[in-house]
Protein backbone atom coordinates (compact mmCIF):
# COMPACT_ATOMS: atom_id res chain seq x y z
CA UNK A 1 0.00 0.00 0.00
CA UNK A 2 2.94 2.31 0.69
CA UNK A 3 2.75 6.04 1.33
CA UNK A 4 -0.51 6.42 -0.60
CA UNK A 5 -2.27 4.27 2.00
CA UNK A 6 -0.70 6.25 4.83
CA UNK A 7 -1.92 9.59 3.48
CA UNK A 8 -5.34 8.16 2.65
CA UNK A 9 -5.65 6.77 6.17
CA UNK A 10 -4.50 10.08 7.65
CA UNK A 11 -7.07 12.03 5.62
CA UNK A 12 -9.83 9.59 6.57
CA UNK A 13 -8.93 9.81 10.25
CA UNK A 14 -8.77 13.63 10.10
CA UNK A 15 -12.21 13.91 8.51
CA UNK A 16 -13.80 11.25 10.74
CA UNK A 17 -12.34 12.70 13.94
CA UNK A 18 -13.29 16.25 12.97
CA UNK A 19 -16.83 15.20 12.15
CA UNK A 20 -17.41 13.27 15.36
CA UNK A 21 -15.93 15.94 17.63
CA UNK A 22 -17.79 18.82 15.97
CA UNK A 23 -21.03 16.83 16.15
CA UNK A 24 -20.41 15.91 19.79
CA UNK A 25 -19.55 19.48 20.81
CA UNK A 26 -22.65 20.86 19.08
CA UNK A 27 -24.78 18.18 20.75
CA UNK A 28 -23.39 19.15 24.16
CA UNK A 29 -24.50 22.77 23.68
CA UNK A 30 -27.84 22.09 21.98
CA UNK A 31 -29.14 18.75 23.28
CA UNK A 32 -27.20 18.05 26.46
CA UNK A 33 -23.92 16.63 27.76
CA UNK A 34 -25.03 12.98 27.77
CA UNK A 35 -25.83 12.96 24.04
CA UNK A 36 -22.49 14.59 23.28
CA UNK A 37 -20.69 12.08 25.47
CA UNK A 38 -22.32 9.13 23.72
CA UNK A 39 -21.39 10.52 20.30
CA UNK A 40 -17.80 11.03 21.45
CA UNK A 41 -17.43 7.38 22.48
CA UNK A 42 -18.51 5.95 19.13
CA UNK A 43 -15.48 4.40 17.36
CA UNK A 44 -15.92 6.49 14.23
CA UNK A 45 -12.45 8.01 14.51
CA UNK A 46 -10.92 4.57 15.12
CA UNK A 47 -12.87 3.01 12.27
CA UNK A 48 -10.64 4.29 9.44
CA UNK A 49 -7.54 3.01 11.22
CA UNK A 50 -8.93 -0.53 11.49
CA UNK A 51 -10.28 -0.37 7.93
CA UNK A 52 -6.84 0.37 6.53
CA UNK A 53 -5.31 -2.28 8.77
CA UNK A 54 -7.77 -4.75 7.24
CA UNK A 55 -6.68 -3.75 3.75
CA UNK A 56 -2.99 -4.22 4.54
CA UNK A 57 -2.91 -7.14 6.99
CA UNK A 58 -4.38 -10.56 7.66
CA UNK A 59 -7.19 -11.26 10.11
CA UNK A 60 -4.82 -12.48 12.83
CA UNK A 61 -3.10 -9.09 12.80
CA UNK A 62 -6.44 -7.35 13.39
CA UNK A 63 -7.17 -9.71 16.25
CA UNK A 64 -3.87 -8.89 17.94
CA UNK A 65 -4.45 -5.18 17.34
CA UNK A 66 -7.89 -5.35 18.96
CA UNK A 67 -6.46 -7.07 22.04
CA UNK A 68 -3.62 -4.54 22.20
CA UNK A 69 -6.14 -1.69 22.06
CA UNK A 70 -7.92 -2.76 25.25
CA UNK A 71 -5.30 -1.34 27.67
CA UNK A 72 -5.48 1.95 25.79
CA UNK A 73 -9.23 2.12 26.36
CA UNK A 74 -8.61 1.59 30.08
CA UNK A 75 -5.96 4.30 29.98
CA UNK A 76 -8.48 6.65 28.34
CA UNK A 77 -10.79 6.13 31.32
CA UNK A 78 -7.95 7.16 33.64
CA UNK A 79 -7.28 10.16 31.37
CA UNK A 80 -10.92 11.24 31.76
CA UNK A 81 -10.82 10.82 35.54
CA UNK A 82 -7.60 12.84 35.82
CA UNK A 83 -8.92 15.59 33.55
CA UNK A 84 -12.22 15.79 35.45
CA UNK A 85 -10.35 16.17 38.74
CA UNK A 86 -8.12 18.94 37.39
CA UNK A 87 -10.46 20.84 35.08
CA UNK A 88 -12.80 22.07 37.79
CA UNK A 89 -10.02 24.20 39.25
CA UNK A 90 -7.36 24.51 36.55
CA UNK A 91 -7.08 25.80 33.01
CA UNK A 92 -7.24 23.72 29.88
CA UNK A 93 -3.46 23.49 29.36
CA UNK A 94 -2.66 22.25 32.87
CA UNK A 95 -5.68 19.95 32.97
CA UNK A 96 -4.85 18.30 29.66
CA UNK A 97 -1.14 18.13 30.44
CA UNK A 98 -1.76 16.30 33.68
CA UNK A 99 -4.36 13.99 32.14
CA UNK A 100 -2.12 13.09 29.20
CA UNK A 101 0.70 12.32 31.61
CA UNK A 102 -1.63 9.90 33.39
CA UNK A 103 -2.65 8.35 30.05
CA UNK A 104 0.94 7.76 28.95
CA UNK A 105 1.92 6.19 32.27
CA UNK A 106 -1.24 4.06 32.30
CA UNK A 107 -1.00 2.77 28.74
CA UNK A 108 2.66 1.81 29.24
CA UNK A 109 1.94 0.09 32.53
CA UNK A 110 -1.29 -1.68 31.59
CA UNK A 111 0.13 -2.99 28.31
CA UNK A 112 2.75 -4.95 30.26
CA UNK A 113 0.23 -6.86 32.35
CA UNK A 114 -0.77 -9.14 29.49
CA UNK A 115 -3.33 -11.90 30.00
CA UNK A 116 -4.56 -12.16 26.42
CA UNK A 117 -8.07 -11.17 25.38
CA UNK A 118 -9.76 -12.29 28.59
CA UNK A 119 -7.21 -10.69 30.88
CA UNK A 120 -7.03 -7.43 28.92
CA UNK A 121 -10.81 -7.25 28.65
CA UNK A 122 -11.42 -7.83 32.36
CA UNK A 123 -8.71 -5.33 33.25
CA UNK A 124 -10.25 -2.70 30.98
CA UNK A 125 -13.72 -3.25 32.41
CA UNK A 126 -12.38 -3.08 35.98
CA UNK A 127 -10.52 0.17 35.35
CA UNK A 128 -13.50 1.80 33.60
CA UNK A 129 -15.96 0.76 36.32
CA UNK A 130 -13.54 2.05 38.96
CA UNK A 131 -13.31 5.40 37.16
CA UNK A 132 -17.11 5.59 36.86
CA UNK A 133 -17.44 5.11 40.61
CA UNK A 134 -14.66 7.59 41.38
CA UNK A 135 -16.18 10.25 39.11
CA UNK A 136 -19.82 9.92 40.15
CA UNK A 137 -19.74 13.22 42.02
CA UNK A 138 -18.76 15.06 38.83
CA UNK A 139 -21.48 13.64 36.55
CA UNK A 140 -23.94 16.44 37.30
CA UNK A 141 -21.69 19.14 38.72
CA UNK A 142 -21.18 21.23 35.61
CA UNK A 143 -23.95 23.33 34.03
CA UNK A 144 -23.56 23.95 30.30
CA UNK A 145 -24.07 27.69 29.77
CA UNK A 146 -25.75 29.07 26.67
CA UNK A 147 -23.43 30.64 24.11
CA UNK A 148 -24.16 32.61 20.96
CA UNK A 149 -23.53 30.41 17.92
CA UNK A 150 -21.43 31.57 14.98
CA UNK A 151 -21.03 29.90 11.60
CA UNK A 152 -17.24 30.13 11.92
CA UNK A 153 -17.31 28.03 15.10
CA UNK A 154 -17.73 24.79 13.15
CA UNK A 155 -14.75 25.50 10.90
CA UNK A 156 -12.60 26.44 13.89
CA UNK A 157 -13.55 23.27 15.75
CA UNK A 158 -12.89 21.06 12.72
CA UNK A 159 -9.52 22.75 12.20
CA UNK A 160 -8.48 22.16 15.81
CA UNK A 161 -9.31 18.47 15.62
CA UNK A 162 -7.61 17.88 12.27
CA UNK A 163 -4.48 19.67 13.47
CA UNK A 164 -4.34 17.41 16.54
CA UNK A 165 -4.82 14.29 14.42
CA UNK A 166 -2.01 15.30 12.05
CA UNK A 167 0.31 16.05 14.98
CA UNK A 168 -0.34 12.69 16.62
CA UNK A 169 -0.02 10.60 13.43
CA UNK A 170 3.07 12.35 12.06
CA UNK A 171 4.80 12.36 15.43
CA UNK A 172 4.18 8.64 15.70
CA UNK A 173 5.57 7.98 12.23
CA UNK A 174 8.71 10.00 12.89
CA UNK A 175 9.30 8.62 16.38
CA UNK A 176 9.44 4.96 15.41
CA UNK A 177 7.20 1.90 15.71
CA UNK A 178 7.07 1.80 19.51
CA UNK A 179 5.92 5.38 19.85
CA UNK A 180 3.60 4.92 16.88
CA UNK A 181 1.73 2.17 18.67
CA UNK A 182 1.19 4.45 21.65
CA UNK A 183 0.36 7.64 19.77
CA UNK A 184 -2.02 5.89 17.38
CA UNK A 185 -4.25 5.08 20.37
CA UNK A 186 -4.07 8.54 21.94
CA UNK A 187 -7.47 9.90 23.08
CA UNK A 188 -7.65 12.45 20.25
CA UNK A 189 -11.44 12.82 20.43
CA UNK A 190 -11.41 13.49 24.18
CA UNK A 191 -8.49 15.92 23.92
CA UNK A 192 -10.22 17.72 21.05
CA UNK A 193 -13.46 18.01 23.01
CA UNK A 194 -11.59 19.46 25.97
CA UNK A 195 -9.71 21.96 23.78
CA UNK A 196 -12.96 23.09 22.17
CA UNK A 197 -15.33 23.04 25.15
CA UNK A 198 -13.15 24.04 28.11
CA UNK A 199 -12.63 27.67 27.02
CA UNK A 200 -16.22 27.88 25.76
CA UNK A 201 -18.34 26.38 28.55
CA UNK A 202 -15.83 26.11 31.40
CA UNK A 203 -13.83 23.34 33.01
CA UNK A 204 -16.60 22.05 35.28
CA UNK A 205 -19.09 21.57 32.45
CA UNK A 206 -16.44 20.00 30.20
CA UNK A 207 -15.47 17.62 33.02
CA UNK A 208 -19.12 16.60 33.27
CA UNK A 209 -19.25 15.81 29.53
CA UNK A 210 -16.12 13.66 29.62
CA UNK A 211 -17.22 11.91 32.82
CA UNK A 212 -20.55 11.01 31.23
CA UNK A 213 -18.63 9.34 28.41
CA UNK A 214 -17.10 6.73 30.74
CA UNK A 215 -19.98 4.20 30.43
CA UNK A 216 -19.65 4.46 26.65
CA UNK A 217 -16.10 3.10 26.91
CA UNK A 218 -17.56 -0.20 28.14
CA UNK A 219 -19.27 -0.52 24.76
CA UNK A 220 -15.93 0.09 23.10
CA UNK A 221 -14.41 -2.75 25.14
CA UNK A 222 -17.26 -5.03 24.05
CA UNK A 223 -16.73 -4.02 20.41
CA UNK A 224 -12.99 -4.70 20.50
CA UNK A 225 -13.58 -8.05 22.20
CA UNK A 226 -16.13 -9.02 19.57
CA UNK A 227 -13.72 -7.99 16.83
CA UNK A 228 -10.97 -10.13 18.33
CA UNK A 229 -13.32 -13.12 18.61
CA UNK A 230 -14.90 -12.91 15.16
CA UNK A 231 -12.41 -11.43 12.71
CA UNK A 232 -10.57 -14.68 12.00
CA UNK A 233 -13.75 -16.73 11.69
CA UNK A 234 -15.92 -14.35 9.67
CA UNK A 235 -13.40 -11.94 8.17
CA UNK A 236 -13.05 -8.16 8.52
CA UNK A 237 -15.99 -7.43 6.19
CA UNK A 238 -18.40 -8.80 8.82
CA UNK A 239 -16.40 -8.37 12.02
CA UNK A 240 -15.80 -4.63 11.66
CA UNK A 241 -19.47 -3.68 11.04
CA UNK A 242 -20.44 -5.95 13.95
CA UNK A 243 -18.08 -4.06 16.25
CA UNK A 244 -19.59 -0.75 15.13
CA UNK A 245 -23.11 -2.10 15.64
CA UNK A 246 -22.25 -3.12 19.20
CA UNK A 247 -21.15 0.39 20.13
CA UNK A 248 -24.23 1.92 18.50
CA UNK A 249 -26.51 -0.45 20.40
CA UNK A 250 -24.67 0.09 23.69
CA UNK A 251 -24.68 3.89 23.53
CA UNK A 252 -28.25 3.94 22.25
CA UNK A 253 -29.25 1.77 25.20
CA UNK A 254 -27.63 4.23 27.61
CA UNK A 255 -29.57 7.11 26.08
CA UNK A 256 -32.82 5.13 26.16
CA UNK A 257 -32.31 4.09 29.78
CA UNK A 258 -31.66 7.72 30.70
CA UNK A 259 -34.93 8.80 29.03
CA UNK A 260 -36.91 6.10 30.84
CA UNK A 261 -35.38 6.84 34.23
CA UNK A 262 -37.90 8.48 36.59
CA UNK A 263 -37.23 12.12 37.38
CA UNK A 264 -35.93 12.74 40.91
CA UNK A 265 -38.49 13.95 43.43
CA UNK A 266 -37.74 17.48 44.66
CA UNK A 267 -36.89 17.79 48.33
CA UNK A 268 -39.83 20.16 48.92
CA UNK A 269 -42.29 17.53 47.67
CA UNK A 270 -41.10 14.83 50.02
Amino acid sequence: MGDAAFWAALLAKMLASAGIVVLASLAVERVGPLVGAMIATLPISAGPAYTFLALDHEADFLRESAVASLPAVAATALFIAAYAALARRRGVALSLGGALGVWIAAVLGLARIGGGLVGAGLLAVGVIVGCIMACRRWRTGGHVPARRKRASDILVRAGIVMALVVAVVLAGRLAGPGATGILALAPVVMVSLAVILHPRIGGAATATVLTLSLPGLLGFVAALSALALTVERFGPALALPLALLITLAWNGGILLANRLRPAPIPETAR
